[in-house]
């Protein structure tokens, strides 16, 4: 609250943004600038003045004085509050920051780990999550068991498999304890499945078991390395008798190789 030349208070509020807020009954301090400005005398009409006229000059000098401080309080107050504004935007560094801060937050009120922040994800933020994964390559080498692959692998088998809503309402309908909680005596316990269930999953494993067996792709094809085979198969082979024997005939072979081996 800032007191102005006149006994007007101002008031001063703060927003929810953090920008500072004025609402003054006489004015805000732009029209406080905008008043007249300091009044000057010169001596000979000072000496004239009566006692009481110079007390009340000397007065409004000192409240000028006063409204002019007040004023450049309240311009240092409002730079204080507001947010300094960065000339090119905000960084990407100060974003992620800041983004880092509020899911610190987040799962310090939820009680959550950070190795479970995928917890507090919507459903649409999932969705658009595993939109970027189908984009990205095959995987390859140890990625293959990752939890990625794994679920895309699960989404392929199970959409060659017909289902709907009312086989999931007749199962729910017929077992009374289709969602069991911790105190259900069914636990361990296998439910009673259909023969028609029984026989898509059955179907759906020769199915790959099929495909299993017609898949066949051309391995790669390294033109500078020896040809130590007559075929195929004899080559398959021989990568297995070098992988299992290979460090114990390698001077062996140098010396073929050579000439230099020695008859027995």
């Amino acid at each position: 609250m800032a007191v102005d030349g006149e006994g007007h208070t101002e008031k001063h509020g703060q927003t929810d943004d953090g920008t500072l807020k004025e609402s003054s009954e006489t004015g805000d301090n732009e029209k406080v600038k905008e008043e007249e400005a300091e009044p000057t005398l010169d001596p000979e009409s000072y000496a004239k003045m009566t006692p009481m006229q110079k007390r009340m000059f000397d007065l409004q000098l000192k409240l000028n004085a006063a409204r002019k401080a007040n004023g450049r309080e309240v311009d240092a107050e409002r730079k204080r509050a507001e947010a300094p504004v960065e000339s090119r935007g905000v960084s990407k560094k100060k974003w992620f920051e800041e983004k880092q801060k509020q899911l610190e937050k987040r799962l310090e009120f939820n009680g959550l780990d950070p190795s479970k922040a995928y917890m507090l994800d919507t459903q649409d933020a999932a969705e658009e999550k595993y939109k970027k994964w189908e984009k990205k390559p095959a995987p390859f080498g140890w990625d293959v068991f990752n939890q990625r692959s794994l679920y895309n692998a699960y989404k392929k088998r199970t959409k060659h498999i017909p289902y709907s809503m009312e086989d999931y309402m007749k199962a729910k309908e017929s077992d009374p304890d289709f969602f069991r909680d911790g105190s259900s005596l069914q636990y361990g316990k296998a439910p009673d499945i259909p023969d028609a269930n029984v026989d898509k999953m059955v179907a759906e494993l020769e199915d790959r078991e099929s495909k299993r067996k017609s898949f066949s792709r051309r391995r790669r094809y390294h033109e500078e390395k020896d040809i130590d085979s007559i075929n195929d198969r004899n080559e398959h082979f021989n990568r297995k008798i070098e992988r299992a024997f290979g460090k114990y005939t390698v001077e062996i072979k140098n010396n073929l190789e050579r000439g230099t081996a020695l008859p027995d």
